[in-house]
């Protein structure tokens, strides 16, 4: 993170795109500035081009011998996730302090609150995604982070058959994050993905016949 920073530049100071409403605030303060399209910016050696949220290219504002950014700008070129709460008027980088569960707003048809297929290894997860259908088989689904979360992680164990391939991936640019295998004998098998700015993912497994696939949906989480 320390690099990524570096990366930006010492002298940037980053603003946050906000809602009209933060704007009546008494605590603003008026000052004169200006835009400096001239300035160039590059990332880890790589030209990059300052946006706003729909993808309009932003000049950076020069006042009082600092350049000024978005910072929703330099966390979608640093990949750090950003978000904006405006109850508290607080910008929130990188990780969360508490996960926030994926079952919030999971659906699929192998979801299941059923006590007799929510319990793995002697502990019962309340609330699952459990495919144990018959045959040879894909077992997916889809999450949805809209961007707003840093990391995900993703709990899964494979019962009765070995799962010899397992992935998540970003379903907009169809980029794999995550690619691995998941053992009977690894137990419940933690992923930790880097999702900063993504929207979609997709959920992959090839399960054997015979064979599992298990997801605590309580204690896979979002930060």
């Amino acid at each position: 993170m320390k690099k990524q920073w570096i990366a930006a530049g010492a002298a940037a100071i980053l603003l946050v795109s906000t809602s009209a409403g933060v704007y009546a605030g008494t605590k603003l303060q008026q000052i004169k500035a200006y835009l400096d399209p001239s300035m160039k910016f590059k990332v880890d050696g790589k030209p990059f081009q300052p946006q706003n949220d729909k993808g309009a290219a932003l000049a950076p504002i020069s006042y009082n011998n600092s350049t000024y950014l978005p910072v929703r700008a330099i966390s979608k070129a640093l990949g750090v996730a950003i978000e904006y709460d405006s109850k508290t008027n607080t910008i929130l980088l990188g990780e969360k302090v508490a996960g926030i569960p994926i079952a919030d707003s999971f659906s699929s048809n192998d979801r299941t609150k059923d006590p007799e297929l929510t319990n793995y290894n002697g502990k019962d997860y309340k609330d699952v995604f459990f495919n144990n259908h018959s045959g040879n088989r894909s077992s997916s689904f889809m999450l949805y982070p809209k961007g707003k979360y840093q990391k995900l992680y993703l709990q899964v164990a494979a019962i009765g058959k070995d799962i010899e391939r397992f992935f998540v991936q970003d379903s907009d640019t169809y980029i794999d994050l995550e690619i691995d295998k998941v053992a009977v004998e690894d137990g419940l098998k933690t992923f930790e993905v880097n999702i900063s700015g993504v929207n979609t993912l997709y959920v992959y497994a090839d399960v054997k016949d015979g064979g599992s696939m298990f997801v605590p949906l309580t204690t896979s989480y979002y930060k």
